[in-house]
């Protein structure tokens, strides 16, 4: 014969236990970012944004990554205790939450952010981001001041042909007006 056991209460409740533990443990570090692309152009700033939920007090550690670099930019924990980096040490601003602005950016700061989130416990996770840094286009400028230097000369030949108009205009009306005088301009003087 079978014999089936029912399990007891206690034994649920250490199973659901155990359950609930295992799952907190695989999930123990969350790492959100409401934006992961980022567009600047060059000596504007940037923040990295994240939201980091985990056991402990973490340590953030913030790399930089590119085609030809690879670095570290920094690392910090929450209560204060940082270590940047000296080429990042001016424009570096660590957030204890573990975010990051990035200030006066340059050419170079294109590429592949990485901050990694480690517990006390020895996990860590790592989330991406991507920046991508314009370069501002002086062409445009120099089109632009040039486009204006057209403009403005345009306008101070036009002012100038006005006044020169209007000059001429004045001189024929004045010789128009002589030359309906009459000749001979003798007024005689009458007594009072």
């Amino acid at each position: 014969m079978w014999h089936f056991r029912l399990w007891d209460v206690q034994d649920v409740a250490v199973f659901l236990s155990i359950t609930l533990y295992m799952c907190h443990l695989a999930k123990a570090i969350s790492v959100h970012s409401p934006q992961r692309s980022l567009t600047r152009s060059v000596q504007e700033n940037v923040f990295f944004s994240v939201d980091v939920s985990c056991i402990g007090i973490p340590t953030f550690q913030w790399n930089f990554m590119s085609g030809a670099v690879s670095r570290t930019i920094g690392t910090w924990r929450p209560d204060g205790d940082s270590n940047i980096t000296l080429d990042y040490s001016s424009r570096v601003q660590a957030y204890s939450n573990g975010s990051m602005g990035l200030s006066d950016l340059r050419l170079q700061d294109g590429g592949y952010y990485v901050v990694t989130v480690t517990e006390p416990t020895g996990s860590s996770k790592d989330a991406g981001f991507v920046l991508k840094v314009n370069e501002v286009l002086y062409e445009d400028l120099q089109y632009l001041s040039v486009s204006a230097v057209v403009l403005a000369g345009l306008v101070a030949l036009l002012m100038l042909s006005m006044w020169l108009l209007d000059k001429a205009y004045r001189k024929i009306m004045a010789w128009r007006r002589r030359k309906e005088m009459p000749e001979n301009d003798a007024t005689e003087l009458q007594p009072l």
